[in-house]
């Protein structure tokens, strides 16, 4: 049995993303057994989705890291994704860089992995052009993603925002409630549909059902990161059903 140390850096009011990775990579373990999946988490305060505590939440990641740093992760992923796409096109690759040389300081060496950047190279490795978003973000911020991930020439077609401000809020949505929320979108000229384009919103429950009746890739923020925290420890990316993504069918490409 290999031990893989994940460090994971999440908002102070995130429940979601220490639910979803460890349920997801715990059912690998099920599936594979091999490889053991241990989590460090470090927090940063942030209770509002707002750019003013987005922009709050992101000064405290050298802190964070820091701490990190002395666990001696294997990985260590970054979330929330909202709180780097508002920061304006780019901004997952200053992040990560960031996060990297505050552990590099401490004399810990780990590959770094960010919720936006992950999204990103989640759709390329689908080789997906067009895509519609779930998020439970004010259109302000949706549009903010959209634009984020435009910039990268990938066509946003559609997006629905649940409009949830309050960051524990969008925690307690009912991940079932999405099976109805996607048939809202225009999926007419997509490629794949981001069921949750935030690590807060639960969806794991729904990605595979939603998969199958929509007929096209479905994957989230979460799934995304999942993906993408595997691909860096060399492993493959397979995750009992969790959407095309992590079906052992796809590679990962570059990041960047």
């Amino acid at each position: 049995m290999t031990d893989h140390h994940i460090g994971l850096i999440v908002p102070s009011s995130n429940l979601t993303m220490e639910t979803e990775l460890p349920r997801m990579l715990g059912a690998r373990e099920a599936a594979l057994p091999g490889d053991r999946f241990v989590f460090h988490s470090s927090r940063m305060r942030m209770k509002h989705v707002t750019p003013e505590e987005l922009r709050g939440m992101n000064a405290q990641t050298e802190r964070a890291a820091l701490e990190l740093a002395d666990a001696r992760p294997d990985v260590v992923a970054t979330a929330c994704l909202v709180a780097i796409m508002a920061q304006g096109p780019g901004h997952h690759c200053v992040a990560e860089a960031a996060i990297s040389s505050a552990l590099r300081a401490e004399g810990a060496e780990a590959p770094v992995v960010s919720s936006a950047g992950a999204l990103l190279s989640a759709i390329e490795a689908l080789r997906a052009r067009r895509v519609a978003i779930i998020t439970p973000y004010l259109k302000e911020l949706t549009a903010r993603v959209a634009d984020y991930i435009e910039d990268t020439g990938i066509e946003v077609v559609d997006a629905l925002s649940l409009e949830v401000p309050d960051n524990l809020a969008v925690a307690r949505l009912e991940p079932a409630d999405l099976r109805a929320h996607w048939r809202r979108l225009d999926l007419r000229r997509a490629d794949a549909l981001v069921l949750s384009a935030c690590v807060q919103m639960p969806s794991l429950a729904s990605i595979q059902p939603v998969e199958d009746e929509a007929g096209l890739p479905v994957l989230s923020a979460a799934t995304s990161t999942t993906f993408r925290i595997l691909t860096e420890l060399g492993l493959p990316p397979v995750v009992p059903g969790a959407g095309s993504l992590l079906s052992g069918r796809v590679t990962s490409p570059v990041a960047g």
